[in-house]
């Protein structure tokens, strides 16, 4: 009888050895294993309101996706953007939220410039009209409906999901806007942007300049008449995009221009004439990861949600969170 008990010991240790999903399913079976699960609450503050409200996981996705993407797009470029917007979010909540955010208690708002936009369904009602209004909102839910759980990762890790509304033909590197090099965030050509919006002109009179930039442009355009260069690039990105330029002198970087002014994005010409700075730009937003208008256009061209993303973001996965 010991030598079977023994026996039957050894064969269970070598099954464990030849099996260990099985055996882990066995045990997992009878003893409670504490697992992460991606928080199911997003506390979210809406400025109009002043208010902190909760919004399950998806909910809060859903108004993302239609405050950031036109509801028109094709069904695959918006899961495109619900993976944006689920991966974006769960990146910041799971570090615990963001540290010293501007509205203490929430972990998100819905202003754009501090994140990512939302809309509630009342302020979508209000923007599409009754009639398109289940029409977006249900399509718009049924694409993040079959995204749910999924995220964007590089190396296992979440990546930061960052995506803009037109590049203008190709993206950048991330190090060209903010001066970090992140592997998945590499620019790419973009051969599908057909923003109806392509091109936009500004004009500044030169003093208008000289208040948002804190420059003396039109002392240096006067003085120097047609013989110098008051505004120069110095630096370009590796897409052709000004970086860093001079203006009456003083070095600036584009992102402060375009910000200052007001722009559409960096990829911008700059021409004086009469008194005036004349700017007129390309595209539309930062230009680095997800191009949006650039994301329907590959979806028209047969790429689905996971080759989009792909596309944009390198060495990447689509996976459950």
């Amino acid at each position: 009888m010991k030598r079977l008990i023994i026996g039957l010991f050894l064969v269970a240790v070598a099954l464990t050895l030849a099996f260990p999903d099985l055996a882990r399913e066995r045990y997992e079976q009878y003893v409670d294993i504490e697992r992460p699960k991606p928080p199911s609450v997003v506390r979210m503050y809406v400025h109009d309101s002043d208010q902190i409200v909760n919004l399950s996981l998806e909910d809060y996705i859903v108004g993302v996706v239609a405050a950031e993407m036109p509801a028109e797009f094709h069904p695959e470029a918006l899961k495109a953007q619900a993976l944006c917007a689920r991966t974006y979010m769960l990146k910041r909540l799971g570090a615990g939220g963001v540290a010293n955010t501007i509205h203490p208690g929430a972990d998100a708002c819905d202003d754009p410039r501090h994140g990512q936009g939302w809309l509630s369904r009342e302020q979508l009602r209000e923007r599409w009209g009754t009639l398109d209004y289940y029409r977006y909102y249900y399509r718009i839910k049924k694409a993040v409906a079959d995204t749910e759980g999924l995220v964007i990762t590089h190396g296992g890790e979440l990546i930061d999901p960052v995506y803009h509304s037109s590049c203008g033909g190709s993206t950048q590197h991330s190090e060209d806007v903010w001066q970090v090099a992140l592997p998945y965030l590499r620019g790419v050509t973009c051969p599908y942007d057909h923003d109806p919006y392509p091109g936009d002109r500004k004009r500044f009179t030169l003093e208008q300049v000289d208040q948002a930039l804190g420059t003396g442009l039109a002392a240096v355009a006067v003085s120097a008449g047609g013989n110098a260069k008051p505004i120069e690039v110095l630096e370009y990105t590796s897409t052709g995009r000004p970086k860093t330029l001079s203006v009456a002198g003083k070095t600036l970087p584009s992102t402060t221009i375009r910000e200052k002014l007001g722009l559409r994005s960096t990829d911008f010409s700059a021409v004086i004439e009469d008194g005036h700075l004349e700017l007129v730009t390309h595209g539309h937003g930062h230009g680095v990861g997800l191009c949006q208008w650039g994301a329907n256009g590959l979806a028209k061209h047969g790429y689905d949600s996971e080759g989009i993303i792909g596309h944009y973001y390198m060495n990447v996965k689509v996976e459950p969170y």
